[in-house]
């Protein structure tokens, strides 16, 4: 469970609410609120007191290599990180708060699909979870459309999980977390293994997502091609965030012409203080 410091609260919040917590803000400006955000897994610390926001109905990059934290950042959004120490405030309230499961869609690196079970079935299934009660038959079904319909999978709906590439069971767990129109989106990598049309096919559907239905999203990757089609870019080494900026912002900042040489640009002048604090120990 997220543990909690109230005298480390970000700015412009107040007091209220079960442990201490902000009371619940719906107009809050930002979608995510992090300040001293900090995982250890034993000996190790994977987050290092991370201050950042996730700004709504933008789409937010989340860039960095592999084992650099992206992963334990996003399940600590969704609230299923367990030993979190900070404050980490999700569309207004604490993380993992039982009022944001129908609020947040969240899509993990590995496909959740049942391989025997259509694609229909599966987000049948789901979509039963989220809005369940006969009286919810009507909406669970066109969602479901909807959602099939938005990762273009309808002339497959009726095709067993088991039987699909790799890129199709990516599109199914995205359906899934399209299942009731969730005002967050947390997408881990959802274009890895994807042919250059399907992931440009992806973006397009992200971005009407985030102009036309005002959602937000927090994409992860370490494909730095990407971190042009965000609105703002968290760049992560080691557990920690080297800016938090737009990409023009970001290129401006660094005199690089590319994200990809803004980023290197930013991990040489770290390791190169690094080493500088080093030296003086």
């Amino acid at each position: 469970m997220m543990n909690f410091n109230p005298g480390s609260r970000p700015p412009g919040t107040d007091p209220g609410g079960s442990g201490g917590h902000a009371a619940p803000s719906e107009a809050a400006a930002d979608a995510v609120r992090a300040h001293g955000l900090t995982v250890v897994r034993g000996p190790r610390t994977v987050l290092r007191t991370l201050d950042f926001t996730v700004p709504r109905g933008q789409i937010t990059g989340l860039l960095g290599p592999s084992g650099c934290g992206k992963s334990t950042l996003m399940r600590a959004v969704v609230g299923t990180q367990a030993k979190v120490t900070g404050t980490l405030d999700v569309l207004g309230r604490p993380a993992g708060h039982p009022a944001l499961r129908t609020r947040i869609g969240y899509v993990t690196q590995a496909p959740s699909v049942y391989d025997d079970l259509t694609i229909r079935q599966n987000l049948d299934y789901f979509a039963a979870i989220l809005d369940p009660g006969r009286a919810a038959a009507d909406r669970r079904h066109e969602n479901v459309t909807r959602a099939i319909a938005d990762v273009d999978l309808t002339h497959h709906a009726d095709a067993l999980a088991g039987n699909l590439s790799g890129g199709q069971r990516n599109r199914v767990s995205l359906a899934v977390a399209l299942l009731g129109t969730p005002e967050l989106l947390v997408l881990d990598e959802p274009t890895v293994g994807l042919d250059p049309v399907l992931r440009r096919d992806l973006w397009n559907l992200f971005h009407e997502i985030a102009t036309g239905r005002g959602a937000t999203l927090l994409i992860s990757s370490h494909v730095m091609d990407e971190a042009e089609r965000c609105h703002r870019l968290l760049l992560m080494r080691e557990g920690q965030i080297l800016a938090d900026a737009t990409p023009d912002a970001l290129r401006t900042r660094t005199g690089a012409d590319t994200v990809e040489s803004a980023f290197l640009h930013l991990v040489d002048a770290a390791t190169q203080t690094a080493r500088a604090k080093e030296s003086t120990r």
